[in-house]
């Protein structure tokens, strides 16, 4: 039956003879096999015998089978196969129920999947499934390891903002480092485009009353304020239907924030929050009653009430003095005290910053007597980190109050970031990033914010929200651990290196990131000279205390015994949002971008 549909498929492809690499790429995505070019031409290089750069029917089908029939799905399908040629309904059902712990199983499900992968009509026909279309399911989006549940909005979103991780960057507009190298508008449709919702503009004053953005007294250059926030007006609500958060860095006179203002009511309309959704709020609304909403973060004069009872008055030359501390960011005086001076603050632009009101940290105590719901602060990675380390509870207690924002200190002047894990364990709402810097930091925020439908928007652990919690990351006293075993069975068309040949030294590590006794990593051996299909079968348990918090990485390396080991390309995901049973695991560059079809193939359970 195989035989007779996979020559039906291609018999007219060899009408004219033997066919070339071209053809042959194109034959196998034609037959719905999804291939790497480069894996390709040396499958095919092995397989064109008379090495004329063509082959004939035969050796195509030798090809086809080494990339389509892989060894240890042929395992599995014989194993629920009574004859080793199809599977059954019945059969197919037992497999979904046992292997892939598919809840509400039933007979229509099996017939659904047999209708939508089986490429054989006669199988179709008959309720059965032939390897082909076996093969083709496990290789389908269903068989991911990330949870479809997890790609839409499932959480609630009728808390308030403050109860959320919400995906923020630092320094937006910057494309490379922070001292020199352009600005660019891309800053900020990229970040969008990733699901981001807090978003930093640095305000200055510019040429002919236009106010600018860039990284002041650096050498970074400058876009017009206006031009910034009609892009990001544009990619606002692409990705994501929740708040966007513009956090204003405002150097500007009181006459730019004037141009400031009007620029943000003329580009955002109706779309800017300029008046509170309540009349006498004492808590934050919601990103649901928020959705479709631009929020503005900068200093603010005065109250809500204030503000509302000015609502239609012309506030145009009405200004005043606030305290604030300005970044000296001068070339060598990079690292000099911050410089205390007062700042005018327009009434206008102050009037537009309802919800979220931006205040200085002093110290917690103060918070908890002063500080009001639509305050929120922001710290420097050091003092948080240290804060993190002494005074644990007490910075659980403020952020299940007040959304706290945490930025990289100023002596990363090439925009590298910090590990984002040790501030979301702590309740940090705003965990800022520099979303332009490939690596670790980045792929743990990615991976983190795939979750709820790579909304920008995550509700946090009941833990960092109830306040009758004790929590502490660093000392869990009660949890309900989850026993994590993953089986590394084998890699799928892994990416080369750039070092050497196409028989890459191949190695995957899993990596654990959450509360500090959560984080660990273990690694498999080194299969030699075989990037195309290594085989590894090896099995890992993780104990993990606090799984609400913890993100799985797994990366795939190449071994390089005097250079070190060549990054090939890692997946990150939330521990909670993993399939159970056998998962496909798709590839990213370290720059986030898809490598697909290379992936890792997995078993995974687990229990609590």
């Amino acid at each position: 039956m195989e035989t007779r549909w996979f020559l039906s498929k291609i018999q007219d492809d060899f009408r004219g003879g033997k066919i070339n690499l071209e053809k042959t790429h194109r034959l196998l995505e034609k037959l719905d096999i999804r291939c790497s070019y480069i894996h390709v031409k040396n499958i095919f290089k092995d397989n064109d015998k008379l090495k004329q750069g063509r082959i004939t029917i035969e050796e195509f089908r030798a090809i086809y089978r080494i990339i389509a029939h892989r060894e240890e799905i042929i395992e599995i399908f014989n194993a629920y196969s009574e004859n080793r040629k199809i599977i059954s309904e019945h059969n197919l059902v037992q497999f979904l129920t046992q292997e892939q712990y598919t809840v509400e199983m039933s007979k229509t499900i099996a017939f659904e999947i047999i209708q939508k992968y089986e490429p054989i009509e006669e199988a179709r026909k008959a309720h059965q499934m032939s390897f082909e279309g076996f093969t083709r399911y496990m290789d389908s989006s269903e068989c991911l390891l990330f949870k479809n549940e997890c790609r839409k909005v499932y959480q609630d979103m009728s808390h308030p903002l403050n109860d959320y991780f919400i995906s923020s960057s630092h320094n937006t507009y910057l494309v490379s480092g922070q001292l020199v190298g352009p600005s660019d508008l891309w800053g900020y449709v990229s970040a969008l485009v990733k699901g981001c919702r807090c978003l930093e503009i640095d305000c200055w004053d510019g040429a002919q009353n236009e106010p600018i953005v860039y990284h002041g007294y650096t050498l970074t250059s400058k876009l017009l304020f206006k031009t910034v926030i009609q892009a990001i007006h544009k990619y606002a609500f692409m990705t994501s239907d929740y708040p966007v958060v513009l956090s204003l860095e405002n150097h500007c006179s009181p006459a730019q924030q004037e141009v400031m203002a009007d620029n943000l009511q003329t580009t955002f309309g109706e779309s800017l929050l300029s008046d509170m959704l309540d009349d006498f709020p004492d808590t934050l609304p919601s990103p649901e009653a928020l959705k479709f909403k631009v929020l503005v973060k900068n200093k603010k004069i005065g109250t809500l009430k204030e503000t509302r009872e000015r609502k239609g008055s012309d506030k145009r030359g009405d200004n005043q003095d606030k305290e604030t501390g300005v970044k000296n960011l001068s070339g060598v005086m990079l690292f000099k005290k911050k410089k205390i001076r007062k700042l005018k603050i327009s009434l206008a632009l102050s009037d537009l910053v309802i919800y979220t009101k931006a205040e200085k940290f002093r110290n917690f105590q103060h918070s908890r007597l002063y500080q009001q719901f639509n305050e929120n602060n922001s710290i420097g990675e050091t003092q948080a980190r240290k804060l993190s380390k002494l005074r644990a509870h007490e910075f659980i207690f403020h952020t299940r109050k007040f959304i706290t924002r945490i930025y990289p200190k100023a002596t990363r002047a090439d925009s590298s970031n910090f590990n984002p894990q040790e501030f979301w364990n702590i309740g940090c709402q705003m965990v800022a990033l520099n979303f332009q810097t490939p690596g670790l930091p980045m792929d743990l925020q990615n991976g983190k914010f795939l979750d709820n439908g790579g909304s920008g928007y995550i509700l946090k652990p009941h833990f960092l929200i109830d306040s009758k919690s004790d929590f502490n990351p660093s000392n869990i006293k009660e949890s309900m651990p989850i026993t994590l075993t993953i089986r590394l069975i084998s890699g799928i068309q892994l990416p080369l290196s750039h070092s050497s040949s196409n028989k890459g030294d191949t190695l995957v590590i899993i990596e654990v990131f959450g509360v500090p006794n959560d984080q660990m990593k273990q690694q498999t051996r080194v299969i030699k000279k075989n990037a195309f299909s290594p085989r590894w079968n090896e099995t890992f348990t993780f104990i993990v205390q606090v799984p609400e918090l913890a993100l799985i990485r797994f990366v795939v390396e190449s071994q390089g015994l005097i250079a070190g080991n060549e990054f090939l390309g890692q997946y990150t995901l939330p521990l909670l949002c993993m399939n159970k049973g056998y998962r496909r695991i798709p590839l990213l560059s370290r720059m986030g971008e898809s490598l697909e079809p290379a992936s890792l193939f997995v078993y995974v359970w687990y229990i609590r």
